[in-house]
């Protein structure tokens, strides 16, 4: 078996997929909140690798987990190949979330498969988490039973009220907030960059700069060659551009550039 050979590949839900790569060396150093970079085999017409955070890792067999949404070519491309197939990985990317310390519950706010990228945090962490998670319908909620099956404390919020409480996710961050601690917290975030910007700026105002985001953008070279990436963050008074796949995904919400 060589690096990066598909194990095993399968449909979660609608146009979720998994995919698990045989990436022993990924798999031993990988973080929450890194990526790896993919080159998608049987798809030399485009050039360009895709980036995906690491979902999970089974250092038993040597497996890096994907969980992504068809979207696209290289997508699509990746959810027809079969186990077997050798794809071109290459990780752990990017840096990293902090676990949470002894007697900290980590609160995890995701919009979508950000609920992917924030798995590993929970699955580490020593105390059950609280995932509050968005999305714009139940068909678009993924992982809530793996997530339940860690001890985590699932809150769900959907556009068309689907499922769950009708609205943003960040009314149940609100909510949260509001709530007295029983125990000490620590904030994390990924999904869609609106989504992200509005939590920082709830986290910010509770005096919660130390939350992390992962501010994900589409990436080409993957190590900060390329500066197709770049975010901007705080930079005194002033602001400058951060290359996410290198500096980042992962920021405190105290050095995010909100636009004021």
């Amino acid at each position: 078996m060589r690096q990066g050979e598909i194990i095993r590949s399968r449909r979660l839900k609608g146009d979720y997929h998994q995919v698990d790569f045989y990436a022993p060396d990924i798999c031993s150093s990988a973080r929450p909140g890194q990526f790896v970079h993919v080159r998608v085999a049987q798809l030399e017409a485009h050039i360009l690798r895709r980036p995906f955070s690491i979902n999970d890792v089974d250092p038993a067999s040597g497996a890096v987990t994907v969980t992504y949404k068809v979207v696209g070519a290289g997508t699509a491309a990746l959810a027809g190949l079969a186990p077997g197939v050798v794809c071109d990985v290459m990780g752990p990317q990017g840096n990293s979330y902090t676990l949470p310390e002894a007697g900290e519950t980590p609160v995890m706010i995701a919009g979508g498969y950000g609920a992917a990228a924030m798995f590993l945090i929970a699955k580490r962490a020593a105390n059950p988490g609280i995932l509050l998670l968005g999305a714009r319908s139940a068909a678009d909620l993924i992982l809530v039973e793996e997530y339940r099956k860690l001890g985590c404390d699932v809150r769900v919020a959907t556009n068309d009220g689907s499922e769950g409480r009708r609205g943003l996710v960040t009314a149940l961050l609100e909510d949260v907030l509001k709530t007295p601690e029983t125990a000490r917290r620590r904030f994390y975030a990924c999904g869609p960059t609106p989504m992200l910007l509005a939590a920082g700026k709830m986290l910010l105002a509770a005096g919660r700069g130390d939350a992390e985001l992962s501010l994900d953008q589409r990436m080409c070279c993957g190590v900060g060659a390329c500066f197709a990436c770049v975010v901007k963050v705080r930079d005194g008074a002033a602001w400058r551009y951060s290359r996410s796949c290198a500096e980042g995904p992962v920021y405190p919400a105290s050095e995010v550039y909100y636009g004021d």
